[in-house]
């Protein structure tokens, strides 16, 4: 087996050499949603000799290496994650990517050294507040991570699809009202008072939510960004889907439309010349990358071309 994978390895190589990082962990997340978690570690390799700096990446390498069997390696990737500010020990224990380092010193070690972390840094944190948050963010995670597993085993179309959408827009609604209690009364609280998990449910929420309620809180979400209480490349996805709402074109790309066939387009786009400069503003990745998870290959000419018709199609002027 060694002769093989050292030549799956070279014509990886020769793959993606010239591309950047960004262009490299795409391919890695690409290739682990595909489930080809060996051909995920090299890329991830390979992007890491570019640079080794944002620990969502590294925590995404290590669950691909957990998955390939390389254990070592997976703690090596966990632990630099750590290193750069990963603390989220509460997902970490329940991503069961990870279970084969479970009854290892090493996974035992990690987490010592995270829980001491985190006791430091949640000392004074508003402990109800966050369990109410992080009870929400569960409910509003559960069914939306069955979708596909369900639309692959029965059709996306199917009767069993249907219902767990029911079952999703009524616990949305429940939580809605949860989290307008919240924003209310705390504003946008941030991830110092609660904690990074807690503190994204309250976008999560809201851009599930009607468009009278996105716009009520998109000003307060704008201010939180300001004030670092929340993430640029969240706030891009709300400002998308309100622009969207109120019949204007998107600004960042990342709203997907599906016409009669079942194909997937982007949704009206201003200016599509400069979309990846205000994408990396926000800290969001290039729009060719982004929307590969749907079969879109982004041709900006071509997508101009089509823009009109896309724009009648949306009914915006």
């Amino acid at each position: 087996m060694k002769p093989v994978f050292f030549l799956i390895t070279c014509l990886l190589c020769s793959f993606v050499y010239g591309q950047n990082y960004n262009h490299l962990v795409n391919e890695a997340n690409e290739q682990y949603i595909q489930k080809d978690y060996k051909k995920s570690v090299e890329l991830y390799k390979l992007a890491f000799t570019k640079e080794q700096n944002i620990r969502s990446d590294l925590y995404n390498a290590g669950c691909s290496a957990a998955l390939a069997g390389d254990v070592g390696l997976a703690l090596n990737w966990l632990n630099i994650a750590f290193d750069k500010g990963y603390v989220n020990i509460r997902h970490m224990k329940a991503d069961s990517d990870l279970n084969s380092l479970h009854n290892t010193k090493g996974w035992k070690s990690l987490l010592a050294k995270m829980q001491t972390k985190v006791d430091r840094i949640e000392a004074n944190y508003d402990k109800p507040l966050q369990a109410k948050l992080l009870t929400i963010y569960d409910d509003d995670q559960k069914g939306r991570l069955k979708i596909n597993e369900l639309g692959q085993k029965f059709g996306f179309d199917s009767k069993e699809v249907s219902e767990l959408w029911k079952t999703i827009e009524y616990k949305d609604s429940i939580n809605l009202l949860k989290v307008k209690d919240v924003l209310d009364q705390y504003g946008w609280v941030g991830a110092d008072k609660v904690g990074p998990q807690a503190n994204s449910t309250l976008f999560l929420v809201i851009q599930h939510a009607d468009l009278t309620t996105q716009q009520k809180y998109l000003p307060m979400m704008r201010e939180a960004v300001k004030n670092k209480k929340a993430e640029p490349s969240a706030l891009a996805l709300l400002e998308d889907r309100v622009a969207l709402g109120e019949k204007r074109q998107q600004t960042y790309g990342s709203q997907i439309g599906e016409d009669s066939t079942g194909a997937s387009y982007i949704l009206p786009l201003e200016d599509p010349d400069n979309v990846d400069r205000r994408r990396a503003e926000v800290g969001l990745g290039p729009l060719a990358d982004y929307v590969k998870q749907w079969g879109i290959k982004w041709n900006v000419d071509e997508y101009k071309k089509q823009l009109p018709s896309i724009e009648k199609r949306e009914g915006i002027k």
